[in-house]
């Protein structure tokens, strides 16, 4: 696990500056190594000439094995030399490695950069600014639209961006962390059900499945207790997260986005556009009503202050893992 104050010093910093661009990511290290493996299993694919599902099955599953093995090592390694070269050394890094994994402050500057663009009456520049941060196609979206992909996007990112990364975290420190961040980035790189991916991809589909399995439905819980807190719709957040939480077509990403629709009383999901290709994703909160620019606004608030609630939930759970396995905390991994 990492220390209780680093997850605190890494929280404000990221609060302070965001990701600022020009300094190196783990994500885009991941995101080389993913396609530097992906490219080898296809070349081995095709001098074996294997062209049936299970031979790309098999390669899918070495290439997810292969991208999250290197990543724990790298960090854990890292971790572990620096604590015994230098412990100042080992501080850095594993505030860095902290640092990295939450995204709360570059989520809400992408929502007003849209929300500043729609203010401005510029929705064709409202609409880039969104295809920054969503996978549809974003061409033809109306203001209504836009703003509940933004509202979807705030809920979904709040899973796998705030509260899954903090809850690994507190369970096995920074290299357990960046496990799941691994994973999540295979998803997002070869997770698709199309048929360049639809069997290559399929393990890292599955893995990134399950490692958000619990995460997605106490980020969904942490939604609903922050619109408690925040005099939002709780009741209906609750109602709406068990009753159509499960209806979305990822078995994780319709628990928050549910939470959040009950929780501002507007439908969310409907029909999107994927790489020209329309899918048909289900309707939450269906009679709610249309999102506006108040909404997203709430939306921001209701996720800042349930990613605080995941940080003194991760902060709990570290303080309570060092008091009971005080340990060398080199790996950053294991109590």
């Amino acid at each position: 696990m990492a220390p209780p104050f680093i997850t605190i010093l890494a929280f404000l910093l990221d609060r302070l500056i965001g990701d600022p661009q020009s300094w190196p990511h783990p994500v885009r290290w991941i995101g080389k190594l993913i396609d530097l493996l992906e490219a080898a299993a296809r070349r081995v694919l095709a001098c074996l000439d294997a062209r049936g599902p299970g031979a790309a099955i098999l390669a899918g599953a070495i290439l997810y094995l292969l991208t999250a093995g290197i990543t724990v090592a790298a960090a854990g390694t890292a971790l572990a030399l620096s604590y015994r070269l230098l412990p100042v050394l080992w501080f850095a890094l594993c505030l860095y490695l902290v640092f990295t994994t939450v995204c709360l402050n570059d989520l809400l500057r992408h929502t007003a950069r849209v929300e500043a663009r729609l203010a401005e009456g510029d929705l064709p520049g409202a609409r880039r600014a969104l295809s920054m941060i969503v996978g549809r196609e974003t061409a033809a979206l109306d203001e209504a639209a836009v703003r509940r992909a933004e509202i979807e996007t705030l809920a979904e990112n709040f899973s796998d961006g705030l509260a899954a990364p903090l809850l690994y975290l507190s369970l096995g420190g920074p290299a357990l962390a960046w496990l799941y961040k691994a994973t999540n980035t295979l998803d997002s790189m070869v997770g698709y059900k199309n048929e360049k991916y639809l069997y290559l991809g399929r393990a890292s589909a599955r893995m990134d499945d399950l490692l958000n399995y619990v995460p997605a439905r106490l980020a969904a819980l942490l939604l609903v207790v922050s619109a408690r807190l925040a005099g939002f719709h709780a009741k209906g957040a609750f109602r709406l997260w068990r009753r159509e939480g499960r209806f979305h077509t990822s078995p994780n990403s319709g628990q928050t986005e549910a939470a959040m629709a009950g929780a501002l009383g507007v439908f969310l999901g409907g029909p999107s556009v994927y790489g020209g290709k329309t899918v048909a994703k289900p309707t939450l909160g269906e009679g709610g009503r249309a999102a506006e620019a108040a909404d997203v606004r709430a939306a921001e608030r209701l996720v800042s202050l349930a990613t605080l609630l995941s940080l003194l939930l991760c902060v709990g759970v570290e303080a309570l893992l060092f008091l009971v396995f005080p340990v060398h905390p080199g790996w950053g991994m294991f109590p």
